[in-house]
């Protein structure tokens, strides 16, 4: 009972997308009856044609072929353009309720806040987004239309019968009957294994997204076997899934099938009977034998019917998972825009963390930031140091709404980041991470990413400041050089200028550098902490960093632990303090230092 009410909602959820296209619906509704109307015309034709012109002479019979063969050939010119329209505009307005709903998924997707990320795999995501949908087009599009279609047919068809004869109709809606009773409990059999199809094909999804993403340490490790063997687990899995499957769909079909040739047993053994009893001729007997076929043809269709709602809503469950999820972060009804009319432009970048607490979901009391409170001037340089684990990372995220505190606020220039809008909030921050993602695309494209209205020159002009200018003239095809997925035809320091060529095209007024240069060898980071001392120059910067030699200069240094801030001041101040970062500073540079 639970699965029929769960079923129905879907049903409910699905019929709206239909909405933008109930022209072309209509149409297709309209079509199909006339095609259903035609086939059901022509046994009743059939048996009028014999009870009135074929008994006539045949100079009158003769007479009237040619106005018969006209009439029959422009009915079926009309119902093949029917048909056109049906397989023709019908799989278009499918196809388009498809890329409407992924196009809403991948929105939703973008909606969601690192924590979604956190706890969900992109294979998965990835199957919902592509796999899942393909099977909802042909519902869209066939389910309607096949589930018209038969039930004008076979409604029809039982209408036609009783005008024959009675009794032997009622004895064929008994088997039909009996099969939809017996249909209705296999397809929950059905659905469950569909359901079961989409969960292990996401597997597989998630199995293949991690080791081609991780495809050098698999070669650095010869993994490959151990790759191979985890990919076979989740292959044979939906082997097994996709077993269970067709057993149950063979079942159906099987049992459909038993029950379509009973229907033609009933015509044969019932029809002896009446035709027995004088209550039927043998003539009508031919014209019932030709509407089973009618008829069984959209009981064929309804079995296919069956099997296509059962993989579409498998998709379409599955799809409605993402759907009915809210957001975490979301803008308030009232947000405004961070700097007002002048948008990042007019921000002073003032920054502001007021006993701030945080926790991540499911971590229970465990909080990674207690109580924390800073304050940062307009244009001033803070640096962030402590052991790994210690919050660093995750105070920087709260900045941009990444996540929200879960205690306190984090303001900017007075305002509580909660209160503005996101867009404005994130257009007014640049960040440079220690992991550069660069998309498969130009150089220029990579550099255009956070203002793609760009002009060349603004480009070029911060590829020279990021001091990648002459690198790129040097390749092949200058600005318009394909980089590979993630950057892979590029060093680490090329990745990292143009990640800083990015930011300083973007011209933020806060930056946030995360470990900028701390995977990088000696020789790039000198050169790369060059640019990142200019991108910061007149910026508010947060700057998080394990090599201390590259916050030397920083207005203010905050040292930062499992407990929360242990010490703060400048470097001069802490070394001679002789604490924590005393500590830190003489392990990367010793006494001599």
């Amino acid at each position: 009972m639970l699965r029929q009410v769960i079923f129905m909602k879907l049903i409910r959820k699905f019929i709206p997308y239909y909405k933008p296209y109930i022209g072309v619906f209509v149409m297709d509704l309209i079509c199909a009856t006339i095609l259903s109307a035609i086939d059901l015309m022509f046994p009743q034709l059939l048996r009028v044609l014999r009870a009135t012109l074929f008994q006539e002479s045949a100079a009158v019979i003769m007479a009237s072929l040619g106005k018969l063969a006209l009439f029959l050939i422009a009915l079926y010119l009309v119902r093949a353009l029917c048909r056109h329209y049906v397989i023709y505009q019908g799989h278009i307005m499918g196809a388009k309720m498809e890329a409407g709903m992924r196009a809403d998924l991948f929105e939703q997707f973008e909606r969601f806040s690192f924590s979604y990320y956190d706890k969900n795999n992109t294979g998965e995501m990835m199957a919902k987004l592509v796999s899942d949908l393909f099977d909802l087009s042909e519902l869209a599009h066939h389910g309607p239309e096949n589930l018209f279609i038969s039930i004008i047919k076979i409604v029809g068809s039982f209408i036609l019968l009783m005008r024959i004869n009675v009794p032997m109709t009622l004895l064929l809606a008994l088997v039909v009957c009996c099969m939809a009773v017996f249909s209705y409990f296999q397809n929950g059999r059905m659905r469950a294994t569909f359901a079961d199809n989409r969960k292990k094909i996401a597997g597989i999804n998630v199995s293949l997204q991690d080791t081609l993403g991780g495809i050098r340490v698999v070669k650095s490790f010869t993994g490959e076997d151990m790759e191979k063997a985890k990919f076979d687990r989740s292959n044979d899995a939906f082997l097994i899934s996709k077993k269970a499957n067709y057993r149950q769909m063979a079942l159906f079909n099987a049992g459909n099938n038993f029950f379509e040739g009973m229907l033609y047993v009933t015509v044969l053994v019932a029809g002896g009977f009446f035709i027995a009893r004088g209550s039927i001729t043998g003539e009508d007997l031919a014209v019932y034998a030709l509407y089973i076929a009618v008829f069984t043809g959209p009981v064929n269709v309804l079995i296919e019917f069956t099997e296509m709602l059962q993989k579409g809503l498998s998709g379409f469950e599955r799809f409605r998972e993402v759907m009915d999820v809210m957001p975490e972060i979301n803008d308030a009804p009232d947000a405004v825009i961070l700097g007002g009319e002048e948008g990042a432009a007019g921000v002073r970048g003032v920054i502001d963390y007021d006993d701030v607490s945080f926790s991540y979901e499911n971590s229970g009391d465990e909080r990674v930031l207690h109580h924390v409170n800073i304050h940062v001037d307009a244009g001033r340089n803070v640096a962030l140091v402590g052991p790994s684990g210690g919050g660093k990372t995750t105070l920087c995220s709260l900045l941009p709404r990444f996540y929200d505190v879960t205690g306190g606020s984090v303001r900017v220039d007075g305002l509580d980041v909660r209160s503005v809008t996101q867009k404005s909030l994130r257009q007014a921050i640049g960040i440079v991470q220690q992991d550069v993602y660069l998309f498969a695309g130009s150089v220029r494209d990579n550099i255009a990413y956070g203002k793609p209205d760009a002009s060349q020159e603004e480009i070029e002009e911060a590829a020279k400041k990021a001091d990648i200018h002459d690198f790129i003239m040097s390749l092949p095809d200058g600005y318009d050089t394909y980089v590979g997925e993630r950057g892979a035809r590029l060093s680490g320091g090329q990745k990292q200028r143009i990640a800083i060529a990015r930011v300083f095209l973007k011209n933020p007024p806060i930056l946030i550098l995360d470990e900028a240069t701390s995977a990088l060898d000696n020789e790039s980071e000198r050169y790369i902490q060059k640019s990142l001392d200019l991108l910061a120059k007149g910026r508010t910067t947060i700057t998080i960093a394990h090599r201390l030699s590259t916050i030397r200069g920083a207005d203010e240094i905050i040292v930062l632990d499992a407990d929360g801030i242990r010490e703060r001041g400048s470097h001069q101040e802490l070394l001679d303090r002789g604490g924590l970062y005393a500590e830190y500073w003489q392990m990367q540079f010793g006494e001599a230092e």
